[in-house]
Formats: structure tokens, sequence, C-alpha cells
């Protein structure tokens, strides 16, 4: 089931922010995270704030239906052009991730997408991302996607094994991802990403290259690799502690990350973040790049967290919750914080040292310093006069690192 939400403090009725949080935003990108909260199935190892159709029946009515779902979305983002007032920034980009944003008919999210572009507009050249999952697009709807304004396309492949693809209970065959590929290519899209997984229960090195050279003989210009968590309350947890499934280890995990580092860059693929791979500074992911770097983001949907100049919020998790506050002409947040100077000094520490820029020395204080010289000499950071970045090995270690890096 998916996660709890943090605690906070109460988000004003009509969502307004802090004056602080509109200190400087002339400097600062805005981008948009919509999210769409509906899957056909739940994947064993998912616990994102998603929700099947037997999960939602009875509990939230008509209100959190999909078929009202971009009409809802849109009072968010109605919501946000009034809390922002008269802020001049278009959307630098726009990401829908889910669940499945897919299930919803183009239409549907073109609704939502023209809801931004209407209320606040595309800044040129606009990346405008959305997530699939291989078995929920066609030509047709690809090609209806590229003609409502999206340009980027992020496929859920996960791995070209059968045996792992059913222990992740993914529903799409193998081969279905790289000919998804092809038709987003067909269609239009200018970049289009293959997300996979690694570490999955049974999985071997071979199973791994397989998926790697399988998502590399698609020809994506963009390749994320995230090692699989285990975590609580999911399907997978549940049989790992049970003793049905055998969980892999840490230095499984890291052989996997080290062969997936060397063949996509034998493919022509460069790290630009730990988990991230990209054929061209062109082809990375610029809307999570705004995340890594602090810029400004309004995230609409069931459970989407927002952050601007500082103040995050997040909203009610479950869609009729969610539908009924926006509904009743209530900010649907259920909780917020102020981010504190030091909160926001280690935030960057913490995104920014994931990055191959690195991140600035000027934010260490003498221990971390004296903490970044001795990870050097230990060979897993490499220390410009302005920036400590991660070697191959820091990379393998990054949120150890970073523990060291923030005293």
């Amino acid at each position: 089931m998916p996660s709890a939400l943090p605690e906070g403090e109460p988000v004003p009725d009509d969502g307004a922010l802090p004056a602080s949080a509109r200190s400087g935003a002339a400097d600062r990108p805005l981008a948009f995270y919509l999210h769409v909260p509906y899957c056909a199935s739940r994947c064993g190892y998912c616990d994102f704030n998603t929700y099947t159709a037997s999960e939602l029946r009875g509990s939230g009515g008509v209100l959190a239906s999909r078929e009202r779902y971009a009409e809802t979305l849109e009072l968010e983002v109605r919501l946000a052009r009034k809390v922002l007032g008269d802020d001049p920034r278009p959307a630098s980009t726009v990401f829908v991730g889910g669940g499945t944003p897919t299930l919803l008919p183009p239409e549907a999210l073109a609704r939502m997408l023209d809801a931004v572009r209407s209320e606040f507009g595309l800044a040129p050249g606009a990346e405008v991302t959305t997530e699939a999952n291989p078995d929920s697009v066609a030509p047709a709807s690809l090609a209806a996607l590229r003609a409502a304004g999206f340009n980027r396309i992020s496929f859920g492949m996960q791995s070209a094994r059968p045996h792992v693809l059913a222990l992740l209970e993914r529903t799409h065959t193998p081969g279905r991802p790289e000919a998804c590929v092809a038709e987003a290519r067909a269609a239009g899209f200018d970049h289009v990403n293959l997300d996979l997984i690694y570490g999955t229960p049974g999985e071997t090195d071979d199973d791994w290259r397989a998926s790697l050279d399988a998502a590399i003989g698609a020809s994506p210009d963009h390749v994320s690799a995230y090692s699989l968590i285990v975590e609580e309350g999911t399907r997978l947890a549940a049989r790992v502690r049970r003793g049905e499934v055998p969980m892999t280890d840490e230095d499984e995990h890291a052989d996997r990350y080290l062969i997936a580092d060397e063949t996509l860059s034998a493919a022509g693929f460069a790290w630009y973040e730990v988990s991230n791979w990209a054929t061209s500074p062109a082809a990375r992911c610029h809307h999570n790049e705004l995340y890594w770097t602090g810029a400004d983001w309004w995230g609409a949907g069931p459970g989407a967290h927002s952050h601007v100049g500082g103040t995050r919020w997040w909203n009610a998790k479950h869609p009729g919750a969610y539908a009924a506050a926006l509904a009743a002409g209530r900010s649907p947040g259920a909780g917020r914080e102020v981010l504190t100077a030091e909160d926001r000094r280690v935030e960057r520490i913490l995104l920014e040292l994931r990055l191959a820029e690195g991140c600035p020395l000027s934010l260490l204080r003498p221990a971390g310093l004296t903490a970044a010289r001795q990870a050097e000499r230990n060979g897993l950071l490499h220390l410009t006069p302005t920036h400590a970045r991660l070697t191959l090995n820091g990379r393998l270690v990054a949120d150890a690192i970073v523990r060291d890096l923030v005293d």
C-alpha cells in the first residue's frame, strides 16, 4: 500500500504561501508535476500513491473516478495560479507521472497539460514528459499525445527477462518496451527514456546484462537504472519476510550498478546523476534536474509534493479526499513545512552530490571539508577547487558520503 505522508503544519484553506516563498522567485525556474494515481494492477514491489479500480470502489465515489480526474486536476492548476498571483514565470518543464498516466485517454492528459499552458504558459522549448506502461499505449495514442504537446516519454521496462518481470508483477511482455520506443519515435517524440530495475530476487548478472542490451538496442536516448528497494507494506516485502524469495545483498547491487555503468558508457551514454544516463545533455531529464538543483515546482494530484522558495507541502493522498477538497474550493494540501537555512544546505548537499557536476565545496563546514578530503584519499570523491564530485566507487556509497559531508 502507499507509504504514509510526513507530518507538518496545516495548509491554509486558500493554499496561501508565506511571503518568504516568493522571495527571489524570478531567479528560479518553475516546473509542474501532475500525478495520475491510477494503475490497472499494483506491482508487488510498489508503494507509490496509486490505486486500482478495486481499491477505489466505494471509497470516494464519482469524485475519485478516472473519468472526472482531468477536470479535478485542472482545479488545482487554477488554484496554483491564484496562490502564485502575478508570478510571470512560465512552466520550464511539465512531468506527468503516476501510477500509469496513459490509463487515461490522451484527451484527458492533453486537458491537464492545457490547464498549465492556459494558466502559466510554457517556456520556449519546454520539456513535457509523460510516464507510460508499455501495455498502455499504442501508435494512435502516442501520436495523439505528441500532437497535444508531449515531447518526451518514459517507459517502465524494468527487465527483459520473463521471470524477473513475473516476480515484479509487471504485466507487459518482454520485447514490448523496445517496440514502444520505435512507436514513440515514429510519433515524433524528441526524447525517450527506459526505466530499468536491478537487484530483483532471482535475477542473475546475465539477466541484468540482457536487460541492458535490450534497452540499448531499442535506441532510447536516456536510461534510468534503479536498485530494487523492498518497501514495507508491499506484497514483495511480505514474500521476502516469509522466505518465499531470497533478497539480494548490497554487494550484488553494487556489481549490477558497475555492470550498468560499464555497459551504458560503452554504448555512448554518460551518467549525469547516480541513477541516470543520457546520450547528450539535451537528452537529460531536465524536469528532474530542476528537482535536484532546488528549483520551484508545483505538484498537482493526490499525494503530490510541491516546493516553492523553501516552503514544501503535500496533498491529501486519497483521490476522493483530494477531489472533495478542490470541489469545496479548498486547497487539497494535507501539511507543509518551511525549510530552515540548514535544511536547505543539507538538501543541496544530498541532491547535488549525486550529480556529475557535484556539490559546491562552499556548502561544506570544516568537518564536512575534512570528511571530503578523506573521501578523496579513499578514492570516493574527486575535489576540484570549487566542487566535490563522486568517483565511480563513490557512486556506490553516495548516501554514506553525504552523511559525512553534512556535518
